[in-house]
């Protein structure tokens, strides 16, 4: 991973539809892995999962957390325009039921 760019980040929370059923994960996760490490314009690639919530202000609802940041935000629409997306949501898009995204640019 490369280090934190704070110009640009975007942060996509997941929520499948079967969570608790495996086959569905390891689709997800080797579909995401393959997107993340294929992608021209992401910098900062961040998968993760929920821990166990350990206070009433954290939300652990979703099943995956994706953070990725960007040089820019034109760099951010190409990501959104590249092919590795497409295949990524084609391939695994069926699997959620729920996508919540968070931008935003460094201060």
């Amino acid at each position: 991973m490369t280090r934190f760019d704070t110009t640009f980040a975007h942060t996509v929370y997941f929520w499948l539809q079967n969570p608790d059923r495996q086959e569905d994960r390891r689709a997800f996760e080797a579909s995401l892995r393959k997107f993340m490490d294929t992608s021209a314009y992401a910098k900062t690639k961040y998968i993760g999962k929920p821990p166990r919530a350990s206070r009433d202000v954290v939300d652990g609802s979703f099943t995956y957390a994706l953070i990725v940041t960007f040089e820019s935000a034109e760099a951010q629409q190409k990501y959104q325009d590249e092919a590795p997306h497409k295949l990524f949501i084609e391939e695994v898009g069926h699997l959620w039921k729920k996508v919540i995204v968070y931008d935003s640019m460094g201060i």
